[in-house]
């Protein structure tokens, strides 16, 4: 199943990541399992970028440009060599959506029940706005 993720973030004016298609080899019923399947995801590309090597990495002007524009310009190194445990992950992910740590929308409507039945039909926008932590002391 193909679906758009958005991800947002409350502090930037800008997308952290703009609309991408991340393709899902089974269709989610429930928030959770919509969380888990994107966490997999993720996990696998994460686990794929630390296995592929450059001799030598180089950027294009066109990829300065559109990692100019999301504000991080870099080669995309991975520098930590441990593999990602792909349980954990999804049990922390799972956590921070249960702590109110970031939000999920879909079809611009929130989801908040973990458990709550999803209809995904192909191609929908998934938005996940994730909340900035203010730290600081009173005085």
């Amino acid at each position: 199943m193909k679906l758009y993720v958005t991800v947002k973030s409350l502090g930037k004016r800008k997308n952290v990541l703009t609309k991408i298609g991340i393709e899902l080899p089974v269709v989610p019923t429930t928030l959770r399992e919509l969380i888990t399947e994107v966490v997999n995801v993720n996990v696998q590309e994460l686990k794929d970028k630390q296995q592929s090597t450059q001799l030598i990495p180089f950027l294009t002007g066109a990829e300065i440009e559109a990692r100019g524009e999301n504000g991080k310009v870099g080669f995309g190194s991975v520098y930590n060599e441990q593999s990602p445990d792909v349980a954990k992950a999804v049990e922390t992910a799972l956590l921070a959506f249960e702590d109110g740590l970031y939000k999920v929308f879909i079809r611009e409507e929130e989801n908040s029940l973990l458990e709550a039945p999803l209809k995904l039909m192909e191609e929908d926008e998934i938005v996940f706005i994730r909340f900035t932590m203010l730290a600081g002391s009173l005085w």
